[in-house]
Formats: C-alpha cells, sequence, structure tokens
C-alpha cells in the first residue's frame, strides 16, 4: 500500500479531481488547502498571509494503481511554470478502517 500526497496549485484542482475520478480502482482521496513557499518564493521574515495558497492531497492506494495514479496528477497539475508543485510516494504498513475494523489492503 501506498500513500501518495501531492502539493499542487489552487488554479489545478476542479482538472486534478476530474482525473482522479477517472482512475480505476481508487477508492478516494482528500484535499486541504494549505500555505507554504518553495525555492522561487519567500523572503525570511515575510508574514504567513504572505505565502502562496496551494492544495494538499493525499490518496491512499493499492500498489498496483501507483504509477496510474502518480502519471495522472502529474499532467493533470502540470502548468509548466514554477512551482507546479511535489508529488511524494510512501510505503504505509497498515491501514485499519475504524467503522468495521477490517486491515490492510480491504482497509483502503
Amino acid at each position: 500500500m501506498k500513500l501518495v500526497t501531492a502539493f499542487i496549485k489552487k488554479n489545478m484542482l476542479m482538472d486534478v479531481i476530474t482525473a482522479l475520478h477517472r482512475v480505476e480502482g481508487l477508492t478516494g482521496a482528500s484535499f486541504s488547502e494549505i500555505r507554504g513557499f518553495g525555492q522561487s518564493y519567500g523572503t525570511k521574515g515575510a508574514d504567513y498571509s504572505d505565502y502562496r495558497l496551494h492544495i494538499r492531497i493525499e490518496v491512499l492506494c493499492k500498489d498496483s494503481i501507483v504509477e496510474k495514479l502518480v502519471s495522472t496528477l502529474e499532467k493533470k497539475a502540470h502548468t509548466g511554470l514554477r512551482g507546479d508543485g511535489k508529488i511524494i510516494i510512501s510505503t504505509v504498513e497498515e491501514v485499519v478502517r475504524i467503522s468495521t475494523g477490517e486491515r490492510g489492503e480491504t482497509a483502503i
């Protein structure tokens, strides 16, 4: 199992969501608004409100769809401009569905 975390520009969210609905085997995704900076933005002492708003996407998925998921995120979040974001892939040891007690891939 993998946890795929992506940081994208806010204006790309709807295109990404539409594309994620087409990824076969994907059971869901979470989105949150975040503020931050990368190499190309931010100065020391800048106020928190000065930082750019981005979207954090988190998807827990089976290993078998990771490449399709990452490819979809990469294509749909790409603008060709600096600061398009990042995709991070992490290995997940265990998942537990709270409502049923299911564990592992069946809990995704």
